[in-house]
């Protein structure tokens, strides 16, 4: 859950040098992996979700925003002794302050990891599934089980996987339809350094990559420099386009949401990176963790398709 104290700033603490946040203004939002369900709901798409909460009053209020959002959440497992992760950011005059994380990352037990996976195939017994999301952030709820047996089923029944990363669980994902990780988590993941504006370092960085985890398509998401993918006969380089960038939060999320869905669509990868590289570019524009405005995205992919 995404938590924001929004305020002013016009005064200096006597206490120690640290601005004073006048706060005006208290909001929840749904964050994290539900930021990426907010982001396929606002494609059009129908979004569930399988995750852990903890057995708290904020795992409580969390259930109650996936409600209001009408998003299903038979999927949510909620585990006793757990914190429900909780990022709160201070945000005045526009400009974040500062963030609170209340959270764990000790990994679910197998016995946790065994009730996700039994929520996991009673979805895909009741409902058809065009895509699968791994959506990574390293809180301990994707472990090497997690990994191993949704992989398994989603080969069985020929559903797509795509993943969005991170450092613990970087190279255990092989064979997946899509793997998108940013620069920094490929560098950190492969234990590299490279300039990216350097092309053929850029290649061989995510070529090692592919060798290592077989996937079908590689998307490294570059930030200013935009989005490169490269599969096993192609690559392309797509650059970023001129923002006025307010918040960076929330833009990797919004990024895989939009190629995830244009994958279900049946959109080939390329198509797809393009639209989530203009996805990822509106959303700095905003304040805060936001979901696209599909018809913005409509609009941009208009002009620049």
């Amino acid at each position: 859950m995404d938590a924001y104290l929004w305020g002013k700033v016009d005064r200096i603490s006597p206490e120690a040098p640290v601005p004073i946040v006048a706060v005006h203004q208290k909001e929840s939002r749904l964050g994290g992996a539900t930021n990426v369900a907010l982001n396929i709901k606002a494609l059009a798409a129908n979004p569930i979700i399988c995750a852990v909460v903890g057995d708290d009053k904020e795992g409580d209020e969390f259930l109650a925003l996936l409600a209001q959002e009408n998003i299903d959440a038979n999927g949510i497992v909620k585990i006793k002794n757990r914190q429900t992760t909780v990022k709160t950011r201070v945000i005045a005059q526009n400009q974040q302050m500062l963030r609170i994380d209340a959270e764990t990352d000790i990994e679910i037990s197998d016995a946790e990891t065994e009730l996700v996976i039994a929520k996991f195939e009673q979805i895909l017994a009741k409902n058809t599934i065009h895509t699968i999301i791994f959506e990574d952030y390293d809180k301990g709820l994707i472990t090497q089980k997690l990994i191993n047996k949704v992989s398994e089923i989603a080969k069985q029944k020929n559903i797509p996987i795509v993943v969005d990363p991170k450092k613990r669980n970087f190279l255990s994902y092989l064979g997946v339809a899509v793997f998108k990780p940013n620069l920094k988590e490929l560098k950190e993941g492969l234990k590299i350094d490279f300039d990216p504006k350097n092309a053929i370092a850029l290649k061989n960085a995510v070529s090692s990559l592919q060798q290592k985890i077989a996937a079908e398509n590689i998307l490294l998401t570059l930030s200013e420099l935009g989005v490169y993918v490269l599969t096993a006969h192609e690559e392309k380089l797509t650059p970023a386009h001129i923002r006025n960038v307010a918040d960076v939060s929330g833009a990797g999320d919004t990024v895989i949401s939009v190629v995830a869905t244009a994958i279900a669509a049946g959109a080939d990868i390329f198509t797809a990176a393009q639209l989530g590289n203009l996805a990822g570019g509106l959303v700095c524009e905003k304040v805060g963790v936001v979901p696209i405005d599909v018809n913005l995205l409509l609009k941009e992919a208009l002009i620049y398709q």
